[in-house]
């Protein structure tokens, strides 16, 4: 595998260092990225102190990252709200529950339901004038704001060398899965400016690819 986001809890494998099993490879949980996602927001917009925090209960990963994520909301001093998405005929009522919390900024966790209507997202943040981080470069086709995330091809990449080991004989459940070390920064200035923010330039300077 190179991209499982939960293998232990899926029930794939007994444990990321001894997987037990016929499989092994990579898995994309990184908690500490919700972290880092929030610092990153905290940078550009420096003034915010209350964050909307859209989630999904039911994918595998989300409890981790949640908790990874009001952590670093606690260090940076921040008012956190989760709000589940996990059901996608409650769009139009997150919406409410987003406006109603006045959140001053948004991130967005892995959830397969918020990506399938990430277009609608992305709007409704736009007319709001939200700042927004997002979980995948994806979200940048749609028009949002910023997205700090694995980079799923080099995952891709990684996952050669497991079957260049399993071919030569070694055994999946030795093999122990190893999670991302490379990710990737994306801030699209036409969506900045859209929604009248500036992007200072040390953070822009740390971008991967920029949208202009």
């Amino acid at each position: 595998m190179a991209q499982d986001s939960e293998p232990v809890g899926s029930g794939f494998v007994a444990s990321l260092a001894r997987p037990g099993g016929n499989i092994t490879g990579l898995s994309t949980l990184s908690p500490e990225v919700s972290g880092k996602q929030l610092e990153l927001l905290k940078e550009v917009v420096p003034k915010f102190s209350r964050v909307a925090i859209l989630g999904n209960s039911t994918e595998p990963g989300n409890a981790e990252t949640l908790k990874e994520t009001q952590v670093a909301a606690a260090a940076l001093k921040l008012e956190n709200r989760y709000i589940e998405l996990s059901q996608p005929e409650r769009i139009e009522s997150v919406f409410s529950e987003i406006r109603n919390g006045r959140v001053s900024a948004l991130i967005v966790l892995r959830n397969p339901v918020a990506s399938a209507h990430r277009k609608q997202i992305v709007e409704f943040v736009m007319k709001s004038r939200l700042p927004a981080i997002y979980v995948s470069p994806e979200w940048m086709e749609s028009g949002g704001l910023m997205s700090y995330a694995l980079d799923v091809g080099d995952n891709y990449r990684r996952a050669a060398t497991y079957v260049d080991k399993i071919l030569k004989g070694a055994k999946p459940a030795e093999l122990p899965i190893e999670q991302p070390t490379k990710f990737e920064l994306v801030i699209n200035l036409k969506t900045a400016k859209q929604i009248g923010l500036t992007i200072p330039p040390n953070v822009l300077a740390r971008a991967d690819k920029v949208i202009r």
